[in-house]
Order: C-alpha cells, then sequence, then structure tokens
C-alpha cells in the first residue's frame, strides 16, 4: 500500500477493517494531534506496533485543533501532518476526525487496544468504557520527557 493509500476516510476504514478482522489481526487505535512529529510520537507509535498487527492513528483535523489549542495552532496543516503520519512504516491508516474528542471514531471502530500516552489515566481516555466493554484493553504508554509539540513550539518561538 502506497503512502497516500493509508490517509483513508471512515468507508475506507471500515473495508480495511473488515479486511483485517476477516484475517485475525489484532488492531491498535491512538490518536493525537501530532502537531510536530517527534521523538515521543515515535514511540508511542512504535509501541503501539508492538501491541498487535494494524495500526491506526486519529489524527485531529486542523478545525479539530483549533477548537482544543486555540487559532494559532496547528503549526502544520492536517494534509501534512497525515502525510508525515502516513509515511512510518509501523502506521496501517490515518484518518482525520473534526471532533474535539475521537469517541465517535473508537465507537466505529472497537480496537482491541486503545493506546494513549502516559499524561492519562484510563478513567479520563476518552472511550476507554467502550473498548473494555468490547473485550479490547487500555494502554498507557510512558512519556519521552521534555517531548511535546508544545515544548518544540515554544523553544522555536524564544529563537
Amino acid at each position: 500500500m502506497n503512502i497516500q493509500q493509508k490517509i483513508v476516510d471512515a468507508e475506507a476504514l471500515q473495508k480495511l477493517l473488515h479486511h483485517w478482522w476477516a484475517v485475525e489481526d489484532k488492531v491498535v487505535f491512538t490518536n493525537g494531534c501530532f502537531d510536530v512529529l517527534h521523538v515521543g510520537h515515535v514511540s508511542l507509535l512504535n509501541q503501539c506496533a508492538e501491541l498487535g498487527d494494524r495500526v491506526i492513528v486519529g489524527l485531529n483535523s486542523d478545525v479539530s485543533i483549533r477548537k482544543i489549542k486555540g487559532i494559532n495552532r496547528p503549526i502544520q496543516e492536517q494534509a501534512d501532518r497525515a502525510m508525515i503520519l502516513a509515511s512510518l512504516k509501523n502506521v496501517d491508516a490515518v484518518i482525520l476526525f473534526d471532533e474535539e474528542t475521537p469517541l465517535e471514531l473508537i465507537k466505529n471502530i472497537l480496537p482491541d487496544v486503545l493506546v494513549k500516552g502516559g499524561d492519562y489515566t484510563t478513567q479520563n481516555i476518552v472511550g476507554a468504557a467502550e473498548v473494555a466493554a468490547n473485550g479490547g484493553t487500555v494502554k498507557i504508554i510512558e512519556l519521552v520527557k521534555g517531548r511535546s509539540s508544545t515544548d518544540i513550539a515554544d523553544r522555536i518561538a524564544k529563537l
């Protein structure tokens, strides 16, 4: 599959999911803004790949990020962020969402494993209850300290 084909809409993702489920692939889902890809993101995605056979990334759209982080974000537009994520070998699909949270997306996917970074607890991970109720698991991955898009943006602003 080429890079562009890994960036999917809801219909294409459902087709991929049906195929993956048919061959009993374990599906892992994570989400985020991935505004400036950094080593913390790469570490998270590599660990996602170790937890299953297929990794889906729910990517906050530009509209979604502005709702959450304000009018000065994102730093990179959604098409660029999606292409960068899709180019990573451990990412099997990237799907954009406009909402502030990926709850509806998670309900539609019901992954085997839902992954978030260590700045979350199971109680505040959107979709955790739905995934667990479907027999899936929730995994929290330790963050790489000092590596966040906000840290990078703040350092650039000081230049």
